[in-house]
């Protein structure tokens, strides 16, 4: 019988993050964690999305004002978290805007908000992270992650932008990020858990966001209709990151198994060559934090 989120374990008295929670994936990952006894802050972009997100969601919620794009938003959100923080699910994302856009912080939208806005994230929250007993951070991912190389290196520049090799190479940092944390907390002997997780494809709004593809009007019209049709639910989406956030193993990566991983039951999922680059991995962990101007001490 296949894992679903029926089978997630008691997560009372345990705090979780979910960036990116007002829909989606993360909307379905708060949700099912909530209702599994876990308190979770909804960090949302938009807080009034998040909070008419939360009063849908049976447990204990609060909602919190988070723009990835800009690391003095992810600065305000991690100084008035006030309590030890046992899980951090790094969801929130963009994909595909077809013009070249930048963060508040210069930066490639993707690139600076998928990976670098999550990579601040966790170095400011690491202290509350480490209060924690048996601290997890999960990091979501994607099969686009295939798409990214080397050049993950370069942050997407505007000269060379391309909307799906960016947004490739952002799912790439993303989960190289998760197993280098991963490897440096088991070489550091902490007690922090690095996991990385990928939703298939999934019927969400990350195609409809004026802040992606969504900004081709289009698309953003007719793609409520077609994506519900062709791509599996964000329940069955939010299943990989679910696992990935309580029991799968350290340093695993998760994914829906069938169809080249667009749809199925949880599972191991596939890495790319460059995924699996521990030296790509270690020099875009000192680069991101160079970038971002923080430290991750385990």
């Amino acid at each position: 019988m296949s894992w679903t989120e029926r089978d997630l374990p008691d997560l009372s008295g345990r705090t979780a993050v979910v960036t990116g929670a007002n829909s989606g994936i993360g909307l379905k990952t708060a949700k099912a964690l909530a209702e599994h006894g876990a308190h979770v802050v909804l960090a949302c972009r938009k807080t009034g999305a998040g909070r008419e997100a939360a009063a849908g969601i049976d447990g204990s919620t609060e909602v919190a004002e988070l723009d990835l794009a800009s690391l003095d938003s992810v600065r305000r959100f991690a100084e008035g978290v006030d309590r030890p923080v046992d899980l951090l699910v790094n969801n929130a994302g963009v994909m595909t805007p077809p013009r070249y856009r930048e963060t508040a912080d210069g930066f490639e939208l993707q690139y600076g908000t998928n990976h670098l806005g999550h990579v601040a994230l966790t170095a400011r929250l690491l202290p509350r992270l480490l209060e924690a007993s048996a601290p997890r951070v999960v990091s979501v991912s994607s099969i686009a992650h295939h798409a990214g190389d080397e050049s993950v290196l370069q942050g997407n520049p505007a000269a060379t932008y391309r909307p799906d090799k960016a947004y490739g190479n952002s799912k790439l940092a993303d989960l190289l990020f998760a197993l280098e944390l991963q490897r440096r907390a088991a070489a550091a002997g902490s007690p922090l858990t690095a996991t990385a997780a990928h939703p298939g494809v999934s019927a969400t709004g990350l195609v409809t966001s004026r802040d992606g593809l969504g900004a081709i009007a289009p698309i953003r019209w007719t793609a409520p209709v077609w994506s519900r049709l062709l791509f599996q639910s964000a329940t069955a989406g939010a299943r990989p990151t679910l696992y990935a956030a309580t029991v799968a193993e350290p340093g695993s990566y998760t994914g829906s198994t069938w169809l080249r991983e667009a749809r199925g039951p949880v599972g191991p999922a596939r890495l790319s060559r460059c995924a699996q680059d521990q030296t790509l991995a270690s020099r875009l962990w000192d680069l991101s934090l160079e970038q971002v101007g923080l430290s991750i001490e385990l």
